[in-house]
């Protein structure tokens, strides 16, 4: 069987290129895009944080008012309240000291004419109530 040999040939004009160069598609806004957003979001971000320092700081000078307002009540209750201590502590004194002679009931202890205030431990000391010591954190024996 004799057959005829016939050879593969490119079609007439050749064929068609190939592409092989790299096409990358554009991609996001631009960097001057960005810079402009970035920018405008800053400083909206600093206009917000200039509103709540002025806030902030209106809030506070309100609270530091109230409290100057109030501190000479806040005084005076706690003037008055170590006041009841020490006419509580001066009858238990009187109280346990009575047998005692020459015991002059609130005589300093300190050779001097100066107010000297008592530490808390003296000052609660003959105190019963409980609350006292658990407030200032004193051991039950104290």
């Amino acid at each position: 069987m004799a057959t005829t040999f016939r050879q593969e040939l490119p079609p007439k004009g050749g064929y068609e290129k190939i592409n092989y160069k790299r096409a990358i598609p554009k991609r996001g806004p631009s960097g001057y895009l960005l810079l402009g957003g970035v920018t405008a979001f800053c400083f909206a971000g600093f206009l917000r944080l200039a509103q709540v320092n002025r806030y902030r700081r209106r809030v506070q000078r309100e609270e530091r008012e109230a409290r100057i307002a109030i501190h000479p009540l806040i005084e005076a209750e706690r003037d008055r309240d170590y006041l009841k201590v020490l006419k509580y502590n001066r009858e238990q004194e009187a109280i346990i000291m009575k047998d005692v002679p020459g015991w002059v009931v609130g005589e300093s202890p300190y050779h001097t004419k100066r107010w000297i205030e008592p530490h808390l431990e003296d000052l609660y000391f003959l105190n019963e109530d409980v609350r006292h010591f658990k407030k200032f954190g004193f051991a039950a024996w104290v």
